[in-house]
């Protein structure tokens, strides 16, 4: 059990403190009908919040963990324990990254339920893991030598090459699809949909009035700020134009007393601060970017500006994933220019202050 110590940290209560965490194979009750529980995982961000909702017919699970043999083994100990071996009916997966989805087709196939999930997600992860086995495609060495890359930089990149697929059971053949602003009934409550993007195309937020809950996925996060990031796949995509954009309109059309049940870390309370203090943390990033391109810069080049820590080979493709994703920013703001140069490189300077942006 949790120690209910609550402790209030940078503008947030978190009402079980901000690091006690509930034992994987004994999920802790944070409200009628909802329960937390914790699974590890073996990377730098060590664990997932699974919330797992009990209604008459059942049990809905949001979201699912990696598809790995220790994973499977912490469902196992909950299907025969805490979960009364009553059947998972319904999975509903916030989004597609593999930490999120990766057992949803098991925990599906298991029980014969359904994942619930929107469009865009699944659509994308399945053609993510579809990349399985394929050599790195030519467009995706062209999109990183242009970030800087040099040879031995994307000679790691086609070793690393469909990974994404190797953590991710497969998917259904048939979904539920989640749609922004609809209402789902579980456990004769309503919860409505409420989507944001950036950190990933159409990711998914529930949030229950009555229950005055916001499970949150990775949309708001309380410690950390999710990964924005430009991919080979939309190379020139402009993904924290809509992170902002869906941040200002969760701050908009949610109330700030909501209890927020994150995939990561703490449940807390301060939803609008938080969504401010990502907005701002964005906005800083932006400026001290355009200030650092005074001269002609590659991608790989701003890192110092928007990392505080030095970035090692295997942080390398999300950071340069979210350096492009504050340059395209830029670049559609009309405040700095690029450059490709006779090695296929590209260059960003700033342009006067002077120049409109929207």
């Amino acid at each position: 059990m949790l120690n209910n110590k609550p402790l209030i940290y940078r503008g947030l209560n978190y009402p079980w403190g901000r690091d006690q965490v509930p034992e994987s194979a004994e999920p802790e009750q944070v409200a009628d009908g909802v329960w937390w529980a914790r699974f590890p995982m073996p990377m730098s961000l060590d664990h997932i919040n699974i919330w797992l909702l009990e209604d008459e017919a059942g049990w809905t699970v949001v979201d699912t963990c990696l598809d790995l043999p220790e994973s499977r083994a912490v469902w196992e100990s909950l299907f025969s324990g805490f979960l009364k071996n009553k059947p998972i009916h319904r999975v509903i997966c916030t989004h597609m990254h593999p930490d999120h989805v990766g057992l949803a087709g098991w925990l599906v196939d298991r029980f014969n339920g359904e994942l619930w999930i929107s469009r865009e997600e699944f659509l994308m992860c399945r053609a993510l893991a579809s990349d399985t086995g394929r050599q790195a495609p030519e467009v995706a060495l062209r999109f990183y030598r242009a970030a800087g890359y040099d040879e031995q930089q994307l000679d790691t990149y086609r070793e690393k090459f469909g990974n994404f697929g190797k953590a991710i059971y497969p998917l259904p053949d048939s979904i539920r699809r989640l749609v922004d602003g609809e209402t789902i009934q579980i456990n004769g409550r309503y919860w409505q949909v409420m989507v944001g993007s950036g950190h990933s195309p159409e990711h998914v937020c529930l949030y229950c009035p009555a229950l005055k809950l916001l499970i949150s996925g990775d949309q708001v996060l309380p410690k950390i700020t999710s990964n924005v990031s430009v991919f080979p796949t939309e190379p020139q995509g402009d993904p924290l134009k809509e992170w902002l954009r869906s941040c200002a309109r969760l701050r908009e059309k949610l109330p700030d007393d909501l209890l927020v049940l994150p995939a990561h870390e703490s449940p807390f309370y301060g939803l609008h601060v938080r969504l401010t203090q990502l907005i701002e943390a964005h906005e800083r990033d932006l400026d001290q970017l355009y200030d650092h391109l005074d001269t002609p810069k590659r991608a790989v080049d701003c890192y110092p500006a928007l990392f505080k820590r030095k970035i090692d080979a295997g942080m390398a493709g999300l950071a340069t994933g979210e350096a492009l994703a504050h340059l395209n920013c830029l670049l559609g703001r009309r405040r700095i220019s690029r450059e490709r140069d006779e090695h296929g490189v590209d260059w960003y300077l700033q342009k006067p202050e002077t120049a409109e942006f929207d």
